[in-house]
């Protein structure tokens, strides 16, 4: 799989198609709003309200853009097999001292270490895919240290 390409999954599909539809439909309607209200202070030379609505429309238009190259350019995770790690499965890492955690590998957009969803490009990731359930991977992490784990468990 080439790194620059983006890989979603359904969640993550469907979570972008819902931002964009808020964007386009909601928040636009409310930056105009804005906009009208700041026109109504009159000299738009010195509105900061004015200055302020069209940046927030800019960073709207600019975010509706960039969601719109990703859904466009993006390729589905395939649905794989229980067996093999792959992009969408959730998987449960045992480390040398025998602690368990469950880890969900998404494309890099979908990323949040906060949840346990880790990208298919960072190191974790990059091991396991493509492993069996049993396999003990190691895992040269950003600091140059190595970390060997076990794939305990693969879920979809």
């Amino acid at each position: 799989m080439d790194a620059s390409q983006i890989v979603l999954t359904a969640e993550g599909r469907k979570r972008l198609e819902e931002e964009l539809a808020y964007l386009e439909g909601e928040k636009s309607q409310e930056i105009v709003e804005h906009i009208k209200e700041a026109r109504a202070f009159g000299d738009l030379s010195e509105n900061a309200e004015y200055d302020a609505a069209k940046e927030e429309q800019a960073k709207n238009a600019a975010r509706i853009a960039e969601i719109r190259a990703t859904l466009a350019n993006a390729q589905d995770a395939t649905t794989g097999s229980d067996q093999i790690v792959s992009i969408g499965s959730v998987v449960t890492l045992v480390d040398e001292e025998g602690e368990a955690t469950d880890f969900a590998i998404v494309g890099t957009t979908e990323t949040n270490v906060l949840q346990h969803k880790i990208s298919n490009e960072s190191p974790v990731g990059r091991a396991i895919i493509g492993h069996v359930e049993g396999e003990s991977v190691e895992v040269t992490l950003p600091n140059g240290s190595k970390r060997i784990y076990t794939i305990a468990k693969i879920t979809r």
